[in-house]
């Protein structure tokens, strides 16, 4: 496959932020990712192209004497010359996805995917990689907000399962837009695991 799909890590920061931003401009206030890695209900998955890296400034950590000195600074040396790494070649992230597990319940916050990589199956790729990262941390169902006019995600999401629940009147604050509200059957009900196989042995064929 010319995608893979991994958790994402702190490094992965930037370039998250980064789509996000592409996709939800008008989003207010913006996701702090950083913030969002220390939740313990979050997870969140990258999907990286196997053909593309991105350099990134590498740092040296910060040396015992030198983290001394801040935690203490009456024993401050003198300071040495801080010192960096070349640049460093990092997968190239082309989409990301993330949920929030609160009980039994996983609820979709994100899942985008770069302009220049819509329309080649990454983001079934990164639904489908969602929906188990769920089943695998023991959901029931999913859920999920997504706006009224974003007929192209709501098409999506119905294709993998998910159902009109209900509407969050004016729930976007840039615009008032109302919000759709979407759930999934059980996850690990026979006809909804039968669904996901189909579909995940279709795009495989896709993406081969």
């Amino acid at each position: 496959m010319p995608y893979f799909i991994r958790p994402m890590v702190k490094e992965d920061i930037d370039q998250v932020s980064e789509i996000d931003h592409e996709a939800f401009p008008s989003q207010w206030p913006p996701a702090n990712y950083r913030q969002e890695m220390q939740n313990n209900i979050a997870h969140y998955l990258v999907a990286c192209d196997n053909a593309k890296t991105v350099s990134m400034p590498a740092t040296l950590p910060p040396k015992k004497s030198d983290l001394i000195s801040r935690l203490m600074p009456w024993r401050r040396q003198q300071p040495m010359k801080n010192k960096s790494l070349p640049p460093v070649a990092v997968p190239y992230i082309a989409g990301f996805s993330g949920i929030w597990m609160m009980a039994d319940e996983a609820h979709i916050t994100n899942l985008a995917v770069r302009r220049q990589y819509q329309g080649k199956g990454l983001g079934q790729m990164l639904l489908i990689a969602t929906i188990d990262l769920a089943v695998g941390l023991k959901a029931s169902f999913m859920t999920l907000e997504v706006r009224a006019s974003n007929l192209t995600a709501q098409s999506l999401y119905a294709k993998y399962g998910f159902t009109q629940m209900g509407i969050r009147r004016g729930y976007y604050l840039d615009n008032r837009e109302d919000a759709i509200i979407m759930s999934t059957d059980t996850l690990n009900s026979p006809p909804f695991q039968e669904r996901i196989k189909e579909l995940r042995e279709a795009l495989k064929q896709k993406l081969a």
